[in-house]
């Protein structure tokens, strides 16, 4: 369990895969899902996608000169139920990795290991702000964290 990451939090990034990322440049926006895996001892998501996707294209060209992109995104449970509704929004960093047998692709594989048919280009999303809501702690109860 990571020390800075909640653990309601932590909790429900392990219960689940995919995430919704947006990314801008300035100009243009645009919204991308991916699966992921959680690294636990590092507060962080890993992804794949392409260098020429929208989404990494406009967060890479929205990066300042010696700092990573920054990404926002969230991770959401698919309910009617009101008492159930659970969600999480992120702002991140994004990082590509360059490691070919790297920690990250290894963990990645063991998640899901179909991937390894694909390929594609590693990312490290690395948590800066949070807000969960968890209703089942009671309506439109807010966890709210900053990494």
């Amino acid at each position: 369990m990571s020390p800075k990451m909640p653990d309601k939090i932590a909790e429900f990034l392990r219960e689940h895969h995919v995430l919704t990322m947006a990314s801008h440049n300035g100009s243009e926006i645009w919204c991308a899902n991916a699966f992921y895996a959680y690294v636990e001892d590092e507060d962080a998501l890993i992804i794949t996608s392409e260098d020429h996707t929208k989404h990494i294209m406009l967060a890479v060209s929205s990066a300042k000169e010696g700092e990573l992109p920054l990404i926002a995104g969230s991770i959401v449970l698919e309910t009617e139920v009101v008492g159930k509704i659970r969600g999480l929004q992120f702002t991140a960093t994004l990082e590509k990795n360059e490691g070919t047998l790297s920690k990250y692709r290894l963990l990645y594989l063991k998640r899901f290991p179909y991937a390894i048919l694909k390929g594609g280009d590693l990312w490290v999303l690395r948590f800066k702000d949070l807000k969960f809501t968890d209703n089942r702690l009671g309506f439109g109860k807010k966890i709210v964290a900053s990494l």
